[in-house]
């Protein structure tokens, strides 16, 4: 997993790395809970689960819930969600640093355990559609740290792996990237503590945008 001559596609995930929604999806996990009267994850244990796909994040945070409870839970989750969504805002200086790896000539990706109706609002919403050359989400391969959507995008993007670098601020994420046999770089300011992403052995740990830009532009192909 050593990049010979630098990056030449990253993939970002989306929740806690490029857009500031952590909060927004603890909070209605737990809120989902209340209203069906099931045992409320504490904060950790909801912001754990992120990254994963919606149903098995949602039995990882809710051990007692029952399956015949997950079309209820997902709905409820939803519209916790949804009434929020509209709230959300993207990390300061994420677009200005998408613009700026765009213009050295990088392929960006997204790989998120968002749904792809999510994850086509997000975009629209925020306007980076145009900045990304693949994007793969969890209900269209397999879930993070099953390492297919990795696979997917360099495949579709004919993208050597040795050029490849995963962001994302979840062991999920890192983990999939070691996976897929590409290096990772993990994002303090997200879901997951720093302790937990530096078991995953990733490149290095940033603790916001600017950093990680930095630390991406100097590292870029050539």
């Amino acid at each position: 997993m050593s990049a010979v001559e630098g990056y030449s596609l990253v993939v970002f995930d989306w929740d806690g790395t490029l857009m500031n929604s952590t909060p927004t999806i603890i909070a209605a996990i737990q809120s989902a809970c209340r209203d069906l009267g099931l045992p409320v994850p504490p904060d950790e244990a909801a912001a754990w689960v992120i990254g994963l796909s919606l149903q098995e994040a949602l039995l990882a945070a809710v051990p007692t819930l029952e399956q015949r409870q997950v079309p209820a839970f997902v709905a409820r989750y939803r519209f916790h969600y949804l009434t929020k969504d509209p709230e959300l805002r993207l990390f300061e200086g994420a677009e200005q640093m998408l613009s700026e790896l765009a213009g050295r000539g990088v392929r960006l990706a997204v790989a998120t355990g968002k749904s792809r109706v999510g994850l086509e609002r997000a975009l629209e919403a925020t306007g980076l559609r145009r900045y990304f050359d693949a994007t793969r989400c969890a209900d269209e391969t397999f879930s993070k740290p099953n390492p297919a959507m990795l696979y997917e995008i360099m495949r579709e993007l004919d993208a050597d792996p040795a050029g490849a670098i995963m962001v994302g601020d979840t062991s999920h994420d890192l983990q999939m990237a070691c996976n897929a046999g590409i290096h990772g770089v993990g994002v303090t300011y997200g879901a997951h503590a720093l302790g937990e992403l530096a078991g995953c052995g990733p490149q290095a740990l940033v603790g916001s945008i600017a950093e990680l830009g930095g630390w991406l532009q100097s590292r870029l192909r050539p």
